[in-house]
């Protein structure tokens, strides 16, 4: 697989020709300020909450290539009210098989508005079980033992995580939640952007290597294989 990554939360991942999407953060982040959103293909984009660190390009996204928007309930609504119809709405404990493979959507412990001040339900990560590999995203989230019921469902090549600390998980909650679910390798994300979210970036590393994980911080715009 091929992830690439486009600063804050916002990354995506390439599963065998589709392009799956991970919330679109971009134009107001001063450090993806070298991305064009207009040229990011997709052709499904997965939000896992209403922050609008989560979702600024994302109506803007799913209107020029015509993705498949997947989210919760009350994220769903303020989709379709902005315009937006090829949706699919994907609460935590459910399940669905997509053309590419399967997604569970997962407990994140955190909280949720959209843009407009509306109430936007409760956050969630998704677990991909897929031909190409499996993998995690938590989304924000604090450490929760809810972790522990990830490798009963599959066990994933990756999981994407928050750093960030202050508003989700720091470094020390993530390699615990990197333990839990059983993941080698994580890809940090929710770090950086804001001065509540500096990190070390090799204190980081450090400390996911003693615990015998690979930690990936890739560049802006950088693709990695996974």
């Amino acid at each position: 697989m091929e992830l690439t990554f486009y600063g804050h939360a916002c990354f995506a991942v390439n599963l065998n020709g589709t392009n799956i999407l991970f919330d679109p953060f971009i134009t107001p982040n001063p450090l993806a300020k070298d991305i064009d959103p207009e040229t990011i293909q997709a052709d499904y984009i997965f939000v896992s909450h209403g922050h609008f660190d989560h979702i600024n390009d994302a109506v803007s996204i799913a209107k020029r290539t015509g993705a498949k928007v997947v989210a919760t309930w009350e994220v769903k609504d303020w989709f379709v009210k902005n315009g937006i119809e090829n949706v699919h709405p994907l609460n935590p404990g459910g399940q669905w098989a997509f053309d590419f493979g399967k997604v569970k959507a997962t407990v994140a412990q955190h909280s949720s508005s959209l843009p407009d001040g509306s109430y936007g339900g409760v956050p969630c990560g998704f677990v991909f079980q897929t031909s190409a590999g499996n993998f995690y995203y938590s989304s924000d989230t604090a450490l929760t033992l809810d972790m522990q019921l990830i490798p009963k469902w599959c066990i994933p090549d990756f999981a994407v995580l928050p750093i960030g600390d202050n508003l989700t998980m720091g470094v020390d909650d993530a390699v615990e939640a990197a333990k839990m679910v059983g993941a080698k390798q994580v890809i940090g994300v929710h770090y950086d952007t804001f001065g509540l979210i500096m990190v070390d970036h090799q204190q980081a590393t450090q400390k996911f290597a003693e615990a015998g994980i690979k930690l990936h911080l890739p560049a802006i715009g950088e693709t990695i294989t996974l």
